[in-house]
């Protein structure tokens, strides 16, 4: 069953007071179920506004994060298209099944890079999804844990090695096995 999990970004201003985000406040992000779609919403509120809001919308998950001003403008120099970042987005945007265990090696390895942070880990019915919170943009990547086991490691870090240099091919002989 295809699932929909997109990237949810961090709002500017409050869910329910509408108060602009000042930079470094502590803030409430909250990602609730949508009721129009299978997919969810994330909504951010002001920790007044979160203690002050009507119970009766429980989140499917919730954390403390800072506010960051979105950023305006990236470098071009800054920006490689098969950078693990740029490939997590456009595989969590396509929404391709097949592409489950590398948004997931993707987004572990962002997560060592102290790129993304796990704010959250919640039982579905269909498995386990874990919550991803960008700490620079403060985007957040809803990714499903494949529960990949220890024989299928190195097939799916060699097809996240492919997905991010397609031009290698994995078989390169050694230097000195090559004859001149």
């Amino acid at each position: 069953m295809k699932e929909p999990w997109s990237i949810k970004s961090r709002a500017r201003e409050c869910a329910k007071s509408g108060e602009a985000f000042q930079s470094g406040q502590k803030i409430r992000a909250a990602i609730f179920p949508d009721p129009e779609s299978s997919g969810y919403l994330r909504k951010d509120y002001s920790i007044e506004a979160w203690e002050d809001r009507e119970s009766e919308e429980d989140p499917f998950s919730c954390w403390l994060t800072t506010y960051e001003p979105p950023v305006t403008e990236e470098k071009a120099e800054d920006v490689v298209d098969d950078d693990p970042e740029t490939l997590l987005k456009r595989l969590v945007d396509e929404e391709e099944e097949h592409t489950e265990n590398a948004r997931y090696i993707l987004a572990v390895m962002l997560e060592r890079k102290k790129l993304l942070r796990e704010t959250d880990t919640q039982e579905i019915p269909s498995g386990i999804l874990r919550i991803y919170e960008h700490r620079k943009s403060g985007d957040v990547y809803i990714i499903k844990d494949p529960q990949i086991s220890l024989t299928d490691v190195d097939r799916v870090q060699e097809e996240v090695r492919q997905l991010l240099d397609p031009e290698s091919t994995g078989t390169e002989e050694p230097a000195e096995n090559i004859e001149s």
